[in-house]
């Protein structure tokens, strides 16, 4: 387990995940923490990475440094995402088990799973049909890490282990218009549109998606549970075993925002993947739940996006 001196190096703790990872280490009392920026450390360099963790040597490793974006990023711009993804995980992850680094913990994302999989998706069903096309870049690219993880650990004995988030929101989120997931991009929506005094949204779609959502704080806190908790090769599912139509999505959003208008759905642009749960009994298992629902965490968006509005052109 790690202690309260350990060396934790957090990759991408500017991000949504990475500075929540951080804001429950230190909240647990971790103090020893590294972070760089990407303008200190290009993750996709090979040679600064290798030098970084042979002068830091860092006891654990939350990996949650990523190139991200919504459907219409990965849509136009597959091969960046392939190749940073790619790049930044490979150097990471090996420099890691090169320094001789205790334990890793790789954060992947529920878009690993087939487009058609079981509901709600376990853990197993990895690799067994065709992925979502949208994403398929960045999908692959996140089971190219998960993977070199597990057979590091198969060929080398070490503890390197991965957690799957469903979709994420919370503080420090990206609300780039066209670059953002669905979440993020409709509280931007909705709260210009309230400000402006408009009599409708336009939605794609036509919001019979089926989604589930958590908050990024709770994952965080599964993944120090985890660091702390388990080793093992397969990868653990973090998400709230709730779902919930696009449509019921910006309804709550337009509520938290204080739109009154009406929201109009464009059917002539893509729903992606028709539903997305996870199993999560097995984080359940471990003894982690979930804890902040829905509509109160859009609101801990909200505030949170009101203080940084748009962060948007990350």
């Amino acid at each position: 387990m790690m202690q309260p001196e350990s060396k934790i190096y957090v990759a991408g703790h500017r991000g949504m995940v990475g500075s929540a990872i951080v804001r429950a280490l230190r909240k647990q009392g971790y103090n020893n923490i590294i972070t760089r920026t990407h303008q200190e450390l290009d993750l996709t360099d090979q040679k600064a990475v290798k030098s970084f963790f042979e002068r830091e040597q860092p006891e654990y490793v939350f990996l949650a440094a990523a190139k991200v974006g919504g459907i219409i990023a990965n849509a136009e711009h597959p091969a960046d995402f392939m190749y940073e993804n790619m790049m930044l995980e490979m150097n990471v992850i090996h420099s890691a088990y090169m320094a001789g680094c205790r334990k890793l913990l790789f954060l992947g994302s529920s878009c690993i799973y087939p487009r058609l999989a079981p509901q709600p998706m376990p853990e197993s069903c990895l690799l067994t049909s065709s992925l979502e096309t949208t994403n398929e870049a960045y999908a692959l690219a996140k089971i190219s890490g998960l993977k070199y993880c597990e057979y590091l650990n198969r060929q080398y004995g070490t503890d390197y282990i991965s957690v799957m988030p469903t979709n994420l929101y919370g503080p420090n989120d990206n609300y780039h218009p066209l670059h953002s997931h669905v979440l993020p991009a409709l509280i931007r929506r909705f709260h210009e549109a309230a400000e402006q005094g408009l009599d409708k949204v336009v939605c794609w779609g036509d919001g019979s998606p089926l989604r589930e959502f958590l908050y990024v704080d709770d994952l965080a806190d599964l993944c120090v549970f985890l660091m702390n908790n388990y080793s093992g090769n397969e990868t653990v599912n973090a998400g709230t075993g709730k779902e919930v139509t696009i449509r019921e999505l910006a309804e709550t959003v337009a509520r938290v925002t204080n739109f009154t208008g009406r929201i109009v759905w464009d059917t002539s642009k893509p729903n992606g993947t028709p539903r997305k749960l996870l199993d999560v009994s097995k984080a359940t298992s471990l003894g982690w739940t979930y804890s902040t629902e829905l509509e109160a965490g859009i609101r801990l968006a909200y505030e949170d996006f009101l203080t940084n509005p748009y962060r948007a052109e990350r």
